[in-house]
């Protein structure tokens, strides 16, 4: 009888197995790529499948429903970002730029979270003495106990530790130094990575414990490596850098948001400082957006309220018009789209007859943060009016609305608790849309407005 091969060729690059070798992968088309791996002992093959006996399905009533229970990694705005805390049996992908935090929310997530079972903090880019370092001086000392380290990004290393732990958490900093044997012995190529990510992925859904993954991203911002790593995880956040700074005294901010979440809402923002302590929680994010001026606002400058998530956020929009350098006028924002940026344009073009398609648009967000909220435009509209007429809006006014593309101010939520929020800010007047159903009372100073017209009106007159 013919004896069984017990090895494949397998590209290193897509990670198709071939039975012999090739010069040029069918798959990808790569040259010189197939690389000799061995199958025997390999992870997912036949022989684990029949140790694990044959797979059967459960009732959904019969499932325990505290599988589904969250652990509180105790920092507030992390949790807030998570939907309410580290869910059981999840994976979390945590990408950024280098240098920008990522090890640091992980190393302290590790220490505050509200478990009594063992963390495994896994770094295959640091050695034990430095990250003990970092533990220093994030004042990591009697919950240190808890803490387990192992410095490998070898796959099969660290599913040894976790079987022998059994961790209620594990971090794995980060996806691109992970390498398994049965996927080549190059880390950090795009099948390593999924090979590798999976692995511990099903490892966490068989077991009760949680998985967070740092991985870094590219200069265009998105998660380097495969697409699909963000498809295998439950949670994708984005920690993400203020590009000027913020507050008094130049804050160092930084701001975590959700572009994926299976268990809770994409809409919320986790904001931070980063100091010598490491991060620290901002508590009124409100006051860290706006800018203190005594008198009359510049031109081009208006207070916008927008919902950032569960809370609402005061923050300044900035506008500058200037001649057209060529015949075609160019738009320059990148805190707030610049699609939404030429739409809010065209309408006052259309609407309030003032020219600005000879003009290059510029918006600025005071304090970096992104805006996608559309109760903005309104306030955008205000901005870029002012800019370009040289008039400037009251200071103690705040301004939410949406804009369509006929001029009318629409409905937005939450209108309540962005005019509160305005008013406990000492904003003495609040511009926005003809509200639904929710009582706004005139000591509120509420000004309704049907379109970007009166809104313009409005703001011309004494308030």
């Amino acid at each position: 009888m013919k004896k069984q091969k017990n090895f494949v060729f397998k590209c290193s690059h897509c990670g198709r197995e071939e039975p012999k070798w090739l010069g040029r992968c069918p798959e990808c088309g790569e040259w010189n790529t197939l690389e000799e791996t061995s199958v025997t002992g390999r992870t997912g093959q036949t022989g684990n499948a029949k140790d694990r006996g044959i797979p059967q399905s459960v009732p959904l009533s019969s499932v325990d429903p505290l599988e589904g229970s969250r652990i509180s990694s105790n920092i507030r705005e992390l949790d807030r970002v998570l939907g309410g805390g580290i869910l059981k049996h999840s994976a979390i992908l945590v990408g950024g730029e280098p240098g920008i935090g990522k090890s640091t929310l992980l190393l302290q997530a590790a220490a505050a979270a509200d478990t009594k079972g063992r963390i495994l903090y896994v770094s295959g880019e640091e050695s034990a003495g430095q990250i003990r370092m970092r533990a220093d001086r994030l004042g990591i000392k009697e919950q240190g106990e808890k803490i387990e380290i192992l410095c490998s990004p070898c796959l099969e290393e660290i599913q040894t530790v976790m079987e022998s732990t059994k961790p209620a958490i594990i971090m794995i900093d980060s996806a691109q130094t992970l390498y398994s044997l049965d996927a080549g012995i190059t880390p950090g190529l795009l099948t390593q990575m999924k090979y590798c990510v999976w692995e511990l992925i099903t490892w966490v859904k068989e077991h009760d414990s949680s998985l967070f993954v740092t991985a870094h991203v590219t200069k265009d911002g998105q998660i380097s490596g495969p697409k699909s790593l963000e498809h295998m995880v439950d949670t994708v956040l984005y920690f993400e850098e203020s590009d000027r700074a913020a507050g008094p005294g130049g804050i160092d901010c930084r701001f975590l948001r959700a572009v994926k979440n299976r268990f809770g809402s994409i809409d919320e923002t986790g904001i931070f400082t980063m100091g010598e302590k490491g991060l620290s929680v901002v508590e009124d994010p409100s006051l860290l957006f706006l800018v203190r001026r005594e008198g009359e606002l510049p031109p081009g400058v208006v207070t916008a309220a927008v919902a950032e998530g569960s809370r609402t956020l005061l923050v300044e929009i900035q506008a500058l018009t200037v001649p057209a350098k060529g015949s075609i006028s160019r738009v320059f924002s990148d805190r707030i789209d610049q699609a939404r940026v030429s739409r809010v344009a065209a309408a006052i073009e259309k609407h309030l007859g003032l020219r600005l398609s000879d003009q290059d648009l510029y918006i600025n967000v005071a304090g970096g943060i992104r805006i996608s909220d559309v109760g903005v435009e309104l306030a955008m509209a205000a901005a870029l009016y002012s800019a370009r007429t040289g008039i400037p809006c009251p200071a103690k006014t705040a301004i939410a609305g949406e804009l369509s593309l006929t001029g009318e101010v629409r409905p937005l939520r939450r209108l309540p608790g962005r005019v509160k929020t305005a008013k406990g800010l000492g904003f003495t007047s609040f511009l926005g849309p003809l509200p639904e159903g929710a009582e706004l009372g005139s000591e509120s100073g509420y000004t309704p407005v049907k379109n970007i017209k009166s809104a313009i009106e409005a703001l011309s007159k004494p308030m």
